[in-house]
């Protein structure tokens, strides 16, 4: 089984969860349906913000809990010295 996060923008609302699925495309959306037919993901309103003509899911394979799309902590920067490059004018 592989976790995945699934993003759902319809009709002026969004959506955000994880579901449980085999790594084939039938059983993503079979983990999908179930998990909207549980009715417990919590849809947020976007108002007119939004244009409802696009609807759309998207869904991204989470591999670690630490470094995935569900990390709501700072991204982990790198900081050294840099050198630099360039022509001046004589």
């Amino acid at each position: 089984m592989v976790e995945f996060l699934v993003n759902i923008w319809a009709y002026d609302h969004y959506a955000k969860f994880n579901v449980l699925a085999n790594d084939n495309p039938a059983s993503l959306e079979q983990a999908i349906l179930d998990k909207l037919g549980e009715k417990s993901i919590v849809w947020e309103y976007l108002g007119i913000s939004y244009d409802n003509k696009i609807n759309r899911i998207t869904y991204e394979e989470v591999i670690d809990g630490k470094n995935d799309a569900t990390l709501t902590g700072p991204l982990p920067t790198k900081e050294g010295s840099r050198s630099t490059v360039g022509a001046r004018a004589s």
